[in-house]
């Protein structure tokens, strides 16, 4: 697990060589700006489609009267919300050609990166999601009282006034006791106030993504791998910022702890990186996986299977005590387990197993028979794959490749799910950076995978004026969906096949002298 890398950085730090040369980094300026100008039109499309509380005070203000509720107004934040977002991802993948060694400039240029991209993003009316409404509602819940695995939304009076999603008006809360604290924190401070409670849950995730920026470089240098390009592919990606900063997801914060736990798990501060996990799982419990890899970690290379065995039971015994012991402070104990399975009675078409279970369905519909009964047969079997997936990569493997292990299997409960969110995504990509992303198809794969979320996001959810019927553009919801599909899609077709900067990304190997170190 830790890896010498002087010798890996000594022909990467720009110190020597032609490349120090003529520069680590050729005119990242450019790219800085582009993302820049994509990130504000972003923040000024949120304004006419991003999910705003009916409550909110800013429904009154002339500007979001007329981008919100005139054809002419939310046609605009449609197409700088499609472009901004598409302009990002080339953004990203120019600010990666510039590199010619990925050094202290490359990492200096990253930075700044995400710093220009990400600010104007904590000024967007949420986009692409509404959690952070269910936030609030969850927190009131807290505020006043009444236990949220018991009791959903719908438990307070003018709930539909928070803006949540109606599916978490009874669902279970499937976060930890860590997270509920800080949701009950942000609404006793703002007192329910919808944009002052927003701000300070993108501040929250500011701490994820700070927690990221520091430990994707340390765990990538453990293991050999160029610590600069590793947090190029994490942090400044478009698709880390729009999911953490404009959606406001707790994930955030989730992985951010789960990173600065392994660090310190990997750096034999044992104890103190499983605090650190804990907290993650307290967030949201998915990263409770991660405990069979920490205990074999902690046991050591060459350990015994008694001795595997002993430290398991030494892992699960302190996070469960510390869960237990948080659990005690209200009084609300487990009640995030039942929430667990909440995700898994969704499909959605383009996850591989969502997509077996839409043919099964159909198949067996067309013959009268229960379709969607059969389907969830294809679900049930995509989790017993799942299961396999992780004991195989617990059980099976070399201890030097525990993280990708790690990765690995939380690779398989992201894709053997019937559903598949662009956050999801975001967990794999700094485990993935940091054990190592080549430069062939396994970069090509993720330069796709970040253009087809981006474009999915961009049209899945718009907050569009219900009444909003213009006679001359007829902007209904799934109209203006369309519309923003069809933008993102034309500018990914660009960028892929067309661009004559970044196509080649998509179709062959970078020129030599800019290809990136790994």
């Amino acid at each position: 697990m830790t890896v010498p890398v002087s010798a890996t950085l000594k022909a990467e730090d720009g110190s020597s060589g032609a490349a120090a040369a003529i520069g680590e980094v050729d005119n990242a300026r450019s790219p800085l700006i582009a993302g820049f100008i994509g990130s504000v039109f972003m923040v000024v499309g949120s304004l006419g489609v991003g999910w705003l509380a009916p409550v909110s005070e800013l429904r009154r203000l002339p500007l979001f009267i007329w981008m919100r509720t005139e054809g002419v107004g939310v046609g605009l934040s449609i197409v700088l919300l499609a472009i901004g977002g598409m302009l990002l991802v080339r953004a990203w993948l120019r600010l990666g050609q510039r590199v010619r060694v990925w050094g202290l400039q490359a990492r200096k240029a990253t930075l700044q990166a995400v710093l220009a991209w990400g600010l104007p993003m904590m000024f967007t009316v949420p986009l692409f999601s509404r959690d952070v409404y269910a936030y609030i509602g969850q927190g009131r819940l807290m505020v006043e009282g009444i236990n949220p695995y018991e009791q959903g939304i719908s438990a307070l009076p003018n709930y539909f006034q928070l803006g949540a999603d109606k599916m978490w008006t009874e669902a279970p809360v499937p976060y930890g006791q860590f997270f509920l604290w800080i949701e009950q924190f942000v609404v006793w401070v703002t007192n329910v106030q919808p944009e002052a409670s927003i701000m300070l849950f993108r501040l929250v995730a500011a701490v994820g993504i700070l927690l990221c920026i520091i430990y994707v470089p340390k765990l990538a240098e453990l293991h050999g791998v160029n610590p600069h390009r590793a947090l190029w592919l994490t942090a400044a990606n478009p698709l880390f910022l729009t999911n953490f900063i404009a959606s406001v997801h707790n994930d955030a914060l989730m992985i951010g702890l789960a990173l600065a736990g392994l660090y310190y798990c990997a750096t034999r501060r044992v104890v103190l990186g499983i605090v650190l996990v804990t907290l993650s799982i307290s967030v949201k419990p998915i990263t409770i996986v991660f405990l069979p890899f920490i205990g074999l970690l902690w046991a050591g290379k060459n350990a015994s299977w008694p001795r595997k065995i002993l430290f398991w039971c030494l892992t699960a015994a302190l996070t469960l005590g510390l869960l237990y012991a948080m659990s005690l402070v209200n009084g609300y104990g487990f009640g995030w387990v039942k929430g667990l399975s909440a995700p898994g009675s969704i499909w959605i078409w383009y996850a591989p197993i969502g997509l077996i279970g839409l043919v099964v369905a159909s198949i067996f519909n067309a013959f009268g028979l229960d379709g969607w009964g059969m389907a969830k047969w294809a679900y049930d079997a995509g989790k017993v794959l799942m299961l396999v997936a992780i004991a195989w990569q617990v059980f099976r493997g070399e201890h030097d490749r525990l993280m990708r292990r790690l990765t690995l299997a939380f690779a398989a409960i992201v894709f053997l799910a019937p559903m598949i969110q662009s956050w999801y995504v975001v967990w794999l990509i700094p485990l993935f950076a940091v054990t190592g992303i080549r430069n062939d198809w396994q970069v090509k794969a993720l330069y796709f995978m970040v253009s087809f979320f981006m474009v999915y996001a961009i049209s899945d959810q718009l907050d569009v004026f219900p009444y909003l019927q213009s006679e001359d553009l007829g902007l209904a919801l799934t109209l203006a969906r369309n519309a923003a599909a069809v933008i993102a899609l034309l500018f990914a077709v660009y960028l892929i096949f067309v661009d004559p900067k970044t196509k080649s990304l998509f179709r062959k190997r970078d020129e030599p002298g800019l290809r990136p170190i790994i």
